[in-house]
């Protein structure tokens, strides 16, 4: 299953990296933009994530929070926050239930060999849950992904 444009997120959304219960609801009356990334402490996630940081307070007049979601361990999140100074909640989708609801689990290919992993992908979600644009794998600008954010309003 995979979810798209006009599509209703899920209330609960999984635990951060405090082990916290992140839901929609904790984003009410805010845009949200959720971005998938495949893995922590990576050059083009690192990039993603500072460029986010970057443009955080932007982001915010704007009406949006940030949400990331990886696969990684809340314990991997909290060294990569603490790392890049990252304002903003990494949502630890250890047993992969997330990834595979928004239909970014997919097989990928590096140097000819065939594996399972997350497509970077940004859902933006506006104040009632409903999914209003998503920017997929190669059309994410890891180094300019705020920016790509507030462009698409």
């Amino acid at each position: 299953m995979a979810l798209y444009i006009g599509d209703k997120i899920p209330e609960i959304l999984g635990t951060d990296q405090n082990g916290k219960t992140v839901k929609m609801s904790d984003f009410a009356g805010k845009k949200l933009a959720l971005y998938f990334y495949p893995r922590d402490n990576t050059p083009g996630c690192t990039a993603q994530a500072c460029s986010l940081r970057d443009g955080y307070t932007e982001l915010l007049r704007a009406g949006y929070e940030i949400a990331g979601v990886s696969i990684d361990s809340e314990t991997s999140h909290q060294k990569f926050i603490d790392k890049f100074s990252l304002p903003f909640p990494l949502i630890a989708d250890t047993d992969k239930k997330l990834v595979e609801l928004f239909g970014v689990w997919q097989e990928k290919s590096m140097a000819g060999k065939k594996y399972m992993g997350t497509v970077r992908t940004t859902f933006l979600i506006d104040e009632n849950g409903i999914i209003r644009h998503i920017i997929e794998g190669r059309k994410v600008d890891t180094k300019n992904h705020a920016k790509q954010i507030l462009e698409m309003g």
